[in-house]
């Protein structure tokens, strides 16, 4: 079983910020998975805020016996330029509160990250600009990032299978 993660603030206001990318690609990855694969999959949306969704995927993971080493974290990543996508295991937070939150919860950071660049290319208030609306601009461009980031998680579950 894989357990792909987006993360995200779960109230409304924080739906089309540049901290809840990860929860606009499992919504994505839902509308675009077939069902007929080899293994079982878990798209979620913790209901925490970002810094506790260590919390959620934890119990999953519990509960349904999943591997760290199957779990896929997408998140925003402000060290990225806005729209570069990386994947990385293994490796640690880089000070991203919500990944923080769930290396602490699964006593390691054996799991892949999905991370997607929204750095804006000058000096800001990270806190408050993470909490921000994407600008219209970054809005016509997010379609395509967010199906480049479900095509590399595809094809990371493709080479799980």
């Amino acid at each position: 079983m894989i357990l792909i993660v987006g993360l995200g603030n779960p109230e409304k206001k924080y739906a089309k910020t540049r901290h809840n990318i990860g929860f606009r690609v499992i919504d994505a990855l839902k509308d675009s998975f077939d069902h007929a694969r080899d293994k079982e999959i878990i798209l979620l949306k913790p209901d925490t805020f970002m810094n506790n969704s260590g919390r959620t995927v934890k119990s999953l993971t519990t509960k349904y016996k999943i591997l760290t080493t199957d779990i896929v974290v997408v998140h925003d990543d402000v060290d990225l330029p806005f729209g570069i996508i990386r994947e990385s295991k293994n490796s640690s937070s880089a000070g991203h509160k919500g990944v923080q939150s769930i290396i602490d919860e699964l006593g390691t950071q054996n799991f892949t990250r999905i991370r997607i660049g929204i750095n804006p290319g000058h000096k800001v208030d990270i806190e408050k600009f993470v909490l921000k609306n994407f600008t219209k601009t970054e809005e016509k461009q997010l379609k395509e990032i967010i199906k480049k980031a479900v095509e590399q998680i595809k094809l990371l579950f493709d080479s799980c299978s």
